[in-house]
């Protein structure tokens, strides 16, 4: 089934879509096997019986897609319970959702972030959601001028967008009830920066980082409203429980130590459509009768429940034996004045097995130089071990983002590895 922006517009603005935007949208061809929105909606109407049909909560209701453990395209089958389970949780643990109030819904729909928090949750609550079909630097401002919005919630390249926004000067942001980070990792840097942005222009609150994965649908713990934690991605949502086991196995560990991250509650995901083998690695059955999610995530826990995010297991970098948390060393150097953000991988090495190269994007009007290059390196020397420190730095103009603005990681893995292979 097919909708489009036009459904919902008069015949002269349909008109002027038809003529501006909606030229660049691919044309369905005549005989393609869908079903439109507003045709369905026409068939509705003509139907005299009763269009109630009785659902369960372990019922399917959504397909979102993700790569999933092997980077391969996987289709996550959630219930009618997870989103309502996520929609409870969330106003719970959030603290602040009113009835009445106004959710700037900034993120893409096909993400569970979007579809989940900024939406269902939202709609579940009362709370209207603003959509917003394409998001650039001056529409956003533009929208939180004119709606005035009492939550915003994104991804942290999108919060360090706003940040050097030219068109947020001015912008009174005193209305805001939460602001909410997840999809990747918000580092402390970043979020001292954004803090005192929020605070510059009138914000009542700090940003607050979640976790999850869109084999939960999406958020599954969140940073206290009135408890922060530095470093940590918060606390379990209610009815959620979290432990950390030793890699591979189902064997718990001791707080403090890092290990996967694994979860059970009722928003964890029916399975991978088709494909049992994947569903198997990742939903275990452990020793104490449940079900528990294996996320694939480094991490840890401490002894009051507060979780740590590492990164992917699959992201970790070992070089010369040791264990390099790319985020610590991206951490040492986005805390360098100079510098707007960062993205490390690991390169393979013949001698080493990998070694660590850093992508660096300057702040505006600073001029990428091989002085400036030593001095980040020196920088970052006095903050990670002497194993950790990359042997290169390139500077770019920007790093590759996901279709969720994520920095995407793997492209530059595969750009250096086609490197090599000249």
């Amino acid at each position: 089934m097919l909708t489009s922006v036009k459904d919902a517009l008069s015949p002269v603005m349909k008109l002027g879509f038809a003529l501006t935007e909606g030229r660049k949208i691919a044309k369905i061809p005549k005989d393609a096997d869908v079903l439109y929105w507003d045709a369905f909606l026409k068939g509705a109407k003509r139907q005299d019986n009763s269009c109630f049909v009785a659902r369960r909560g372990a019922d399917p209701a959504v397909i979102l897609f993700s790569g999933g453990t092997t980077g391969v395209t996987k289709g996550i089958l959630l219930s009618n319970l997870n989103f309502n389970a996520l929609a409870l949780q969330t106003c719970s643990m959030g603290h602040c959702v009113v009835p009445g109030s106004r959710m700037l819904a900034a993120m893409p729909m096909f993400h569970g972030f979007g579809l989940g928090v900024c939406i269902h949750t939202m709609l579940a609550a009362g709370v209207t959601a603003i959509l917003v079909p394409r998001v650039s630097v001056e529409s956003y401002a533009k929208l939180l001028k004119k709606e005035r919005p009492n939550y915003i919630a994104g991804v942290p390249t999108l919060y360090e967008g706003i940040t050097r926004n030219p068109y947020m000067d001015g912008v009174d942001m005193s209305q805001l009830l939460g602001v909410f980070s997840g999809g990747d990792t918000l580092s402390i840097e970043l979020k001292k920066k954004f803090d005192a942005f929020l605070a510059e222009h009138g914000a009542p609150v700090q940003v607050r980082e979640g976790y999850g994965t869109t084999e939960c649908v999406t958020a599954s713990c969140l940073t206290p409203y009135d408890m922060y934690r530095e470093g940590s991605i918060g606390l379990p949502f209610p009815d959620t429980y979290y432990k950390i086991v030793k890699p591979g196995t189902t064997e718990e560990i001791p707080y403090g130590e890092d290990g996967e991250i694994c979860l059970c509650g009722p928003s964890v995901m029916i399975e991978y459509v088709n494909q049992p083998e994947e569903t198997a690695n990742v939903l275990r059955r452990h020793a104490d009768g449940h079900v528990w999610l294996h996320t694939g995530d480094l991490g840890y826990m401490d002894a009051d429940g507060f979780l740590f995010f590492k990164q992917r297991i699959k992201r970790l970098i070992i070089t010369s034996g040791y264990n390099v948390y790319p985020s610590q060393v991206e951490n040492a150097i986005d805390a360098h004045e100079k510098v707007l953000m960062s993205c490390v991988i690991g390169v393979p090495d013949s001698y080493r097995m990998q070694k660590i190269k850093a992508f660096v994007v300057l702040r505006p009007n600073v001029l990428p130089t091989p002085t400036l290059k030593e001095e980040i390196l020196a920088h970052c020397s006095k903050l990670v071990a002497k194993y950790a420190m990359p042997y290169d730095i390139e500077f770019r103009s920007e790093l590759p983002k996901t279709l969720v603005g994520k920095v995407a990681y793997t492209v530059l893995e595969k750009e250096e590895l086609a490197k090599q292979a000249i």
